[in-house]
């Protein structure tokens, strides 16, 4: 049986909403998901996913170089500097309300806030959310114990890294991964949900996880629909972005083009 969403997170959602509302009528500029990785059919995945709590005014935007899955340290590293160059881009075009950063290893989300601050045209700068540190941060909430569910061994050190970065070890149960090839894995959706829907099992009953994240913006699809599978929260990181990003953009008002 699913748990049925919480009044926060359904009020974040018609926030959401209104801004994007807004954004059409002209008052606001788009938010600008960065896919960090290569692939057009992943950046138009996640930017579907986006738009269904922001609304249509989320644009996506690919990275242009890089590999079309970050599955190791090496392309994570590689990937920030191609982040930074087109968040840069968009912060100077003059139309960029927010910005996304779509990997959960959120590689360039500390350059971006950086250009951010610098160029900001008004005393709040743009803001900048990962899905890493948002879902993290999220599952974490009041001293919750969670665990991650994903494709990618290689990264297995760098995701653990980054929890103890965000300060939340304590409250960590642990890694589960997928077997077999990562990018055979995303090209067979149906196997992707069942070996994922195993890992977060595995992060349920053998670790203890009280809510379960799934590691990585290329399985967002996967996230989405594991949520109806399990009474444990299953915290999809694009939706998790999108909800800390609404809080952050009603907590500040909007600053003038």
């Amino acid at each position: 049986m699913r748990v049925p969403a919480d009044l926060g997170a359904r009020a974040d959602v018609t926030r959401c909403r209104e801004l994007a509302a807004s954004a059409g009528r002209g008052v606001a500029p788009a938010v600008v998901l960065i896919n960090p990785n290569t692939s057009t059919a992943t950046t138009e995945m996640m930017t579907a996913i986006a738009r269904r709590t922001l609304g249509p005014d989320v644009r996506g935007v690919t990275v242009a170089r890089g590999p079309r899955m970050l599955t190791d340290p090496a392309a994570l590293r590689a990937a920030a500097p191609e982040v930074a160059a087109a968040g840069r881009r968009a912060l100077a075009s003059g139309g960029c309300r927010a910005l996304l950063v779509g990997a959960f290893g959120d590689p360039g989300l500390a350059r971006l806030r950086a250009l951010s601050l610098a160029s900001a045209r008004g005393p709040v700068p743009v803001p900048v959310v990962g899905i890493g540190e948002a879902a993290l941060l999220e599952a974490a909430a009041s001293g919750r114990r969670f665990g991650i569910a994903t494709t990618t061994p290689r990264l297995a050190e760098s995701i653990v890294e980054r929890v103890a970065a965000l300060g939340l070890s304590d409250r960590f149960t642990g890694l589960r991964l997928t077997g077999g090839d990562p990018q055979a894995l995303s090209a067979d959706p149906e196997s992707l949900r069942e070996s994922l829907a195993r890992a977060v099992q595995e992060c349920v009953v053998r670790d203890g996880a009280r809510a379960v994240v799934i590691g990585g913006g290329p399985l967002g699809e996967a996230a989405d629909s594991l949520r109806a599978r399990f009474e444990t929260p299953v915290i999809a990181p694009i939706p998790a972005a999108c909800r800390r990003l609404t809080r952050l953009l009603t907590a500040t008002p909007a600053t003038p083009p």
